[in-house]
C-alpha cells in the first residue's frame, strides 16, 4: 500500500509539472455581436501542439465503437468512452449544430488534481460536441463523463455556445481519497468526479477568460434561474441562468476552503484564488480586451496588475459598442501596445522593439524574482480561431471558423464553413508535426514568416499586417455572397451546398499558404541582413542603371544606443 501511495504522489507531481496551456479566451452574445451571432475565440498557446484543423466526420456509428481518451498534455491512454449511435461533424471546435467550445487551463489548487481520473479536459471538448445540439446539451454531457469516468486534468474554464445563448463553464477535480471496493476489491477514489459551476453570459454582454477562474458568487437553485446537475430535466427552460454540480459548496467545505454562508459561496476564492500571477498573467488580458471596448475599464486596473486584489473585475460587461469577428481578430493580436505596459518599449524589446520574450515568464536576479508581461498574443501559440455562430441560415452555412494557425498577431484567419466536409491539406492532421517539419503546411509556413519578423519586429512586421489585412478583407467580403450562392445550392439540394461551401473553405485556406510562402521570399529579399530595399506594391527600386536596389539602413531608437553606453561606458567612443 505504501508504494501505491508513493507511485500516485509521483504521477501527480508529473501531471502538476505539466507546463500550463496558457490560452485565452472571449465571448460574445448575439445582442452584443454587429450581426446578431454568437462568437467565442479560443488560442492553444503551447510550447509542445502543432497547430493543424481537426476534423471528425460524424454519422452514424458501428456498433462498439468508441472515442480513445488521451491526455492532451502528456498524450497518455485514458478511458475509452463507448459511442452512441451517431455523432455530429466537427470542424475544427464548431459542430454541424453550431456548437462551439474553447477553453484555457486555471490549475487550481494541486490536490485537486485526481491521477485515477480516465478522462481529460480535451477528451471532454471533443466528445461533447460530437454529442450535442445545444450549448446547454455540451455542459450536460460534461457533467455526466465526469461523473462517470473521472476527471484528469486540472482546473479549466470553458467557453460553449451555439447560435443563441454563450455560455462559461468553471470546472475542478475534488482530489484523491482512496477507499477500497468490495465489489471489484480494488482501491477506488471516494472523490471521483469533479466540480463545477456553468453561467451563461447575459444578452448583451461579453466576457473573457485567460487561465485564472472568473466565476465568483452565483444565485443557487431556485428551480428555474439556476439548477443543479441533479435538475438537467429542466434544461430548456429559456430563463435558465446558472448550472452548478451539487456537491460544489460542500466539497469546498470538506476541504476546507470555504466556511461561510451559502450564499458567500465563490467558486474563484475557493477551487483557484487569485495571487499576483493570476491577476498580472492572466486577469491583466481580460482586462486588455475589455478596455478595448468599454470606458469604464481603468477602475479595474490596479487589480489586472496585481497592486489591487480586491476590486476584482466582474465576469461579464455590457461593450460601448457590437463587435464583429474583425475585431476580435484583431483584439487576439494585443501586446498591451499603447499602454504604460506596452512589451515595444523596454529594454527587453531589443532594438527590433519586438513585443515578445522567450520563456521562462519569471528570472531571478541576486535572489529577487522578476517577470515579463503574458500578453494575449504569444510566440508559442499552435492555432487560435473566432467560431462564429449565425441565425436565421441553414447551420451548415451559419456556422464558421474562421481558423489561423501560429502567433495570432501574424496569422490570417480564414473563414472554414461548418458544413465542408473536407480541410485543406496544408491545415490536415498528420500534415507535418510539431517535430516533423512540412515545407508546405499551413503551420510552419506561418512560423517561417512570424520567425523572420521576430528578428527586427518593428520593420518587418508592418509588411505582415499589410498582406494580413488585404486577405482578411478579401474573406470578409466574400462572406456575404458565399452565404447567399451557398443557400440558393442548399434549397435544391443540401449536398450541392456542402460540396460548395467545402471548395471555398478548401481553396482559400490553400490559396492563403501560397500567399505567406510567397511573403516570405518577399520579405527575406526586402529585409535581407538587416537592410531595407526601398518598394513600391511590391515593386523593388533600383538605380539609375536599373541593377542594383536603393537601400536604406533603419535606424534604431535611441534608448538602444544609450543603453549600450550605460553597460559599455566609453569602450565604443570614436577617438577625435
Amino acid at each position: 500500500m505504501k508504494l501505491y501511495f508513493k507511485s500516485i504522489i509521483i504521477a501527480m507531481i508529473n501531471l502538476i509539472a505539466i507546463p500550463a496551456m496558457a490560452c485565452t479566451s472571449f465571448l460574445v452574445t448575439p445582442g452584443a455581436s454587429a450581426d446578431g451571432s454568437s462568437m467565442i475565440t479560443y488560442a492553444a498557446d503551447s510550447h509542445i501542439r502543432y497547430g493543424e484543423l481537426y476534423y471528425f466526420e460524424g454519422g452514424e456509428q458501428v456498433p462498439g465503437s468508441y472515442y480513445q481518451c488521451y491526455d492532451r498534455g502528456s498524450h497518455r491512454p485514458l478511458a475509452k468512452v463507448p459511442n452512441p449511435d451517431y455523432l455530429y461533424k466537427v470542424v475544427g471546435y464548431l459542430n454541424e449544430k453550431q456548437v462551439a467550445m474553447g477553453e484555457s487551463t486555471f490549475g487550481g489548487r494541486p490536490e485537486l488534481v485526481d491521477t485515477t481520473g480516465q478522462i481529460d479536459y480535451g477528451s471532454l471538448m471533443f466528445i461533447a460536441l460530437q454529442r450535442s445540439a445545444t450549448a446547454r446539451e455540451a455542459i450536460q454531457n460534461i457533467a455526466e463523463l465526469v461523473e462517470e469516468y473521472g476527471y484528469y486534468s486540472s482546473g479549466e474554464s470553458f467557453s460553449i455556445s451555439d447560435a443563441n445563448e454563450v455560455w462559461i463553464m468553471e470546472l475542478i477535480g475534488k482530489g484523491y481519497t482512496p477507499k477500497y471496493d468490495k465489489k471489484t476489491k480494488t482501491t477506488v477514489n471516494a472523490d471521483k468526479g469533479a466540480v463545477w459551476v456553468a453561467i451563461r453570459i447575459p444578452d448583451g454582454y461579453i466576457s473573457a477568460h485567460a487561465n485564472q477562474a472568473r466565476i465568483t458568487t452565483f444565485p443557487l437553485a431556485d428551480g428555474v434561474k439556476s439548477i443543479t446537475s441533479k435538475q438537467f430535466n429542466l434544461l430548456n427552460s429559456p430563463s435558465l441562468e446558472v448550472l452548478y454540480s451539487h456537491d460544489v459548496i460542500e466539497v469546498a467545505r470538506q476541504k476546507g476552503y470555504f466556511s461561510g454562508q451559502d450564499e458567500a459561496f465563490s467558486f474563484s476564492d475557493a477551487y483557484a484564488p487569485v495571487d499576483f500571477g493570476g491577476a498580472r498573467f492572466c486577469e491583466a488580458r481580460v482586462w486588455s480586451m475589455f478596455s478595448k471596448v468599454n470606458s469604464d475599464m481603468d477602475q479595474y486596473l490596479d487589480y489586472a496588475m496585481g497592486y489591487d486584489m480586491e476590486n476584482k473585475m466582474p465576469l461579464y460587461i455590457r461593450p460601448d459598442r457590437k463587435l464583429s469577428p474583425q475585431d476580435l481578430m484583431h483584439f487576439k493580436r494585443d501586446h498591451l501596445e499603447g499602454t504604460a505596459f506596452d512589451m515595444r518599449k523596454d529594454v527587453g524589446a531589443g532594438e527590433g522593439e519586438r513585443p515578445y520574450r522567450w520563456r521562462p515568464l519569471t528570472w531571478e536576479v541576486d535572489g529577487k524574482k522578476y517577470f515579463h508581461e503574458r500578453t494575449i498574443a504569444t510566440q508559442q501559440t499552435a492555432f487560435s480561431f473566432i467560431a462564429q455562430s449565425r441565425k436565421d441560415l441553414p447551420n451548415m452555412i451559419a456556422g464558421i471558423l474562421w481558423f489561423g494557425v501560429d502567433d495570432a498577431a501574424s496569422t490570417v484567419y480564414v473563414p472554414m464553413y461548418a458544413g465542408m466536409h473536407k480541410v485543406p491539406k496544408t491545415f490536415a492532421e498528420g500534415f507535418g508535426s510539431i517535430i516533423k517539419y512540412e515545407e508546405d503546411a499551413a503551420f510552419w509556413v506561418f512560423n517561417k514568416v512570424a520567425h523572420l519578423a521576430y528578428l527586427r519586429y518593428n520593420s518587418i512586421y508592418p509588411d505582415i499586417e499589410k498582406a494580413q489585412s488585404i486577405l482578411e478583407t478579401r474573406f470578409k467580403n466574400y462572406v456575404p455572397a458565399v452565404d447567399k450562392a451557398a443557400l440558393e445550392l442548399h434549397r435544391k439540394d443540401p449536398e450541392l451546398a456542402a460540396d460548395f461551401l467545402t471548395d471555398f473553405s478548401v481553396k482559400m485556406g490553400n490559396y492563403t499558404v501560397e500567399r505567406w510562402q510567397e511573403l516570405y521570399g518577399f520579405l527575406m529579399v526586402k529585409h535581407l541582413d538587416g537592410n531595407l530595399k526601398m518598394e513600391e506594391n511590391g515593386v523593388f527600386e533600383t538605380n539609375a542603371f536599373g541593377k542594383y536596389p536603393i537601400v536604406k539602413h533603419p535606424k534604431n531608437p535611441d534608448w538602444w544606443y544609450k543603453l549600450i553606453l550605460e553597460t559599455t561606458g566609453d569602450k565604443f567612443e570614436v577617438i577625435p
